[in-house]
């Protein structure tokens, strides 16, 4: 029987997405000596100091938190050559400097929310829906100079469905890359580890970090370009385009949930149909039915409420 390593464990990670795998590691009894994650940050509108998601988690379960706000402060490298982990776990945290990854015994992996080297980058799950792939899935990898680059450990496949949202798909990955990491964790503990050298190709796909900019609908593209990208934001952080109302100002408005329908036509992109509690907006190849629409300063609502408590004009348009 292959002896086990004893394995000193330290997890790095800051949103949700990160906390299924500290719970797993944590069922499956793995010893975690600390947990790095991002400082406290102030939210809301009272503008309170929020801690992470994987802080609150790692309080209820008392574990060790560091909360570093310079990776290569000689403060926090001391503090982190102090917990003498052999192995270190990232999970949706930030580049890490060579004298961090380099540190543990047995190295340091990566959990990425796709299938590498495709979607390295800060989005993958929200560009793989937007790009209109059919499947995605999740690697385990080991940390090199670059990013999303190093070698990799084990990849699982999922499909994506055609009206899934970047909301579904991320919980299916949580929980997918969740149960890989304890996989990969299982093969380093028994020295069993092998790596594959990430394949080098020419139609590589970027995961780009979001901005106000690319989430912003484009209503002269096609039906199904606009359809992705809606799903594809969907519910964070979320498509968005303005609303010409015939008013003095555009006003900025989000969508969630939509349905496409294909139909030729010959309106304008961006006209928008009302029909009692159905509203649809014109574009390339047929309509887009907006189920849930936000106005600026209001929350989110379906459609039949909105249209109930908000009047468009007759040549109401969505820019």
């Amino acid at each position: 029987m292959t002896k086990k390593r004893d394995l000193r464990i330290v997890f790095m990670g800051t949103p949700d997405f990160a906390v299924a795998t500290l719970k797993a590691l944590l069922e499956n009894d793995y010893n975690v000596v600390g947990v790095i994650t991002a400082p406290d940050r102030k939210a809301g509108r009272g503008q309170k100091l929020k801690a992470s998601a994987v802080k609150e988690f790692a309080l209820e379960h008392n574990l060790n938190i560091l909360q570093p706000t310079n990776l290569k402060a000689q403060s926090f490298i001391e503090e982190l050559k102090a917990l003498n982990a052999n192995l270190q776990i990232i999970v949706a945290f930030r580049m890490l400097p060579k004298v961090v990854w380099q540190m543990p015994e047995y190295g340091t992996f990566n959990l990425h929310a796709s299938l590498l080297p495709q979607y390295r980058g800060a989005a993958p799950i929200h560009w793989a829906i937007i790009n209109g792939e059919k499947k995605t899935g999740v690697t385990t990898f080991f940390i090199d100079e670059k990013i999303d680059t190093g070698a990799i450990i084990l990849s699982e496949e999922t499909g994506i469905i055609e009206n899934t949202t970047v909301g579904e798909l991320h919980d299916e990955l949580m929980t997918i890359g969740s149960n890989l990491v304890v996989k990969t964790v299982q093969l380093i503990e028994t020295g069993e580890v092998t790596t594959t050298i990430q394949p080098k190709s020419e139609d590589l796909k970027t995961a780009y970090k979001l901005n106000r900019d690319n989430c912003k609908i484009d209503w002269t593209s096609n039906l199904d370009t606009i359809y992705n990208k809606i799903r594809g934001l969907n519910p964070f952080p979320t498509a968005w385009c303005y609303l010409d109302n015939a008013e003095k100002d555009l006003l900025a408005i989000k969508l969630y949930d939509v349905e496409k329908e294909y139909q030729a036509h010959n309106f304008e992109a961006g006209q928008i149909f009302i029909d009692k509690t159905e509203l649809k907006v014109s574009c390339q190849g047929g309509y887009i039915k907006v189920n849930e629409m936000q106005l600026p300063g209001k929350r989110k609502m379906d459609t039949k409420s909105l249209l109930n408590g908000f009047e468009f004009s007759k040549n109401a348009k969505l820019l």
